[in-house]
């Protein structure tokens, strides 16, 4: 369902005197920089239709059926099968606000300061799953998934890891503007060949939820995304010529 330009107004009209007064002055020195990257970024970018996903029976289908399924994309990490490992590693080193892309980083800054001003990121606030009693994913996992990820902490960019299989690897962020997952799989090509793809599962929250995913969809498309996935592809190389040495 779509978020209307009025629904958008109403969700953030509180919070547009503090733009105004605090962001919006430096924001419009970065955007040139900005859409000249996206320009440069999209020629990586590999995005894939939602069907590509669905049409596979992962285990985080069964864990998050009311979740909305909102961007999949092929990650530039192939290998065999015993590589899966390789690749969470590498994701886990990655930390997108510290990139190489200033406007990916000027994104990032952006965010954490609305998150700091409005108090979105608290992290000692346990806030239900929208529409659910739970609070967290971790809750609804089979027992064959549970207490299958080593190291359970957050990562750098806030998500907390729930579970990992042979092909799997899912971690759920809450904040007040949504519930998200992000799902990492790796998935078999045929004749031996493996290929990453990153899945990210949406559950918005209130008004606030719809209108910010809506604003911030081009930007995750446009810019983040394709940034997240050239920063892969170098740290991929460097992983995968270290180890064949």
């Amino acid at each position: 369902m779509g978020t209307s330009t009025r629904d958008r107004r109403d969700a953030f009209g509180e919070y547009d005197a503090l733009w105004r007064a605090r962001i919006e002055p430096g924001h419009d020195r970065v955007l040139e920089a900005l859409f000249d990257e996206i320009e440069a970024t999209t020629l990586t970018g590999m995005r894939l239709p939602n069907s590509e996903h669905e049409s596979r029976r992962w285990r985080i289908a069964e864990i998050a059926p009311d979740f909305r399924l909102e961007d999949v994309w092929a990650l530039p990490a192939c290998g065999g099968a015993q590589d899966f490992g390789t690749l969470l590693e590498v994701m886990a080193a990655l930390d997108p606000a510290h990139g190489e892309s200033a406007p990916t980083r000027m994104l990032f800054s952006i965010r954490y300061r609305l998150g700091c001003w409005f108090g979105w990121d608290d992290a000692t606030r346990a806030r239900a799953i929208p529409d659910a009693a739970d609070t967290t994913l971790a809750a609804r996992l089979p027992a064959d998934l549970r207490n299958t990820v080593t190291n359970p902490n957050r990562s750098s960019y806030g998500f907390r890891p729930l579970y990992r299989n042979d092909v799997e690897w899912a971690a759920e962020l809450s904040n007040r503007t949504v519930h998200t997952v992000m799902h990492l799989a790796w998935v078999d090509k045929g004749q031996g060949f493996h290929q990453g793809q990153m899945a990210v599962y949406v559950k918005p929250r209130g008004k606030l939820g719809p209108a910010y995913l809506a604003l911030i969809a081009p930007f995750r498309h446009g810019v983040v995304y394709p940034a997240l996935l050239r920063e892969i592809e170098r740290a991929w190389h460097h992983r995968t010529r270290t180890d064949t040495k």
